[in-house]
């Protein structure tokens, strides 16, 4: 028999990871990371940038998520990355870079919080907000394209962070 969002037996947690998107403007993007920010249990969202729409066409995709997970607006994500750095947490880019490491084989600290950076749909985690990162992971692509949505690349991401702190 289906299980419905009444009948499962899925234990609630939250975890200590703070998402945190440096110009991140797609509603519905923004929508579909509420959702994956509710079902993995992390601590709170922190969207940054000029233009972050948190209207209708955000709200269609979030289903009402955005109203039980905790988040901020903020126009500076350098600024928000160092205050995190600040109270120990420890920053994470999720970016293909020279120097990134796989998703699949690093192990995260469980004994610090964790400050995941996710960027832009078409550019990116900026150099200026990298450089302050403890770390960057990428995920391992296998087809012809290098990168995927950022909302399924988050998920995957989280879906690999929280299976450790378990």
């Amino acid at each position: 028999m289906q299980l419905n969002h009444y009948s499962t037996s899925f234990t609630k947690r939250k975890f200590p990871i703070t998402l945190v998107c440096e110009n991140v403007t797609n509603a519905p993007n923004i929508g579909s990371l509420f959702r994956t920010a509710d079902a993995f249990g992390i601590e709170k969202i922190v969207f940054c940038g000029d233009h972050i729409p948190l209207g209708r066409k955000m709200t269609k995709t979030s289903r009402a998520t955005e109203k039980s997970v905790c988040f901020e607006v903020s126009n500076n994500a350098e600024e928000i990355a160092t205050k995190l750095k600040s109270y120990g947490y420890q920053i994470i880019a999720l970016e293909i870079t020279s120097t990134s490491k796989s998703l699949y084989t690093h192990q995260f600290s469980i004994n610090q919080p964790i400050a995941l950076i996710i960027g832009d749909e078409n550019f990116g985690v900026s150099e200026t907000l990298l450089n302050l990162c403890d770390n960057t992971i990428h995920i391992e692509m296998f087809g012809q394209n290098s990168s995927m949505n950022v909302v399924q690349a988050t998920s995957i991401t989280l879906y690999e962070i929280t299976k450790q702190f378990l």
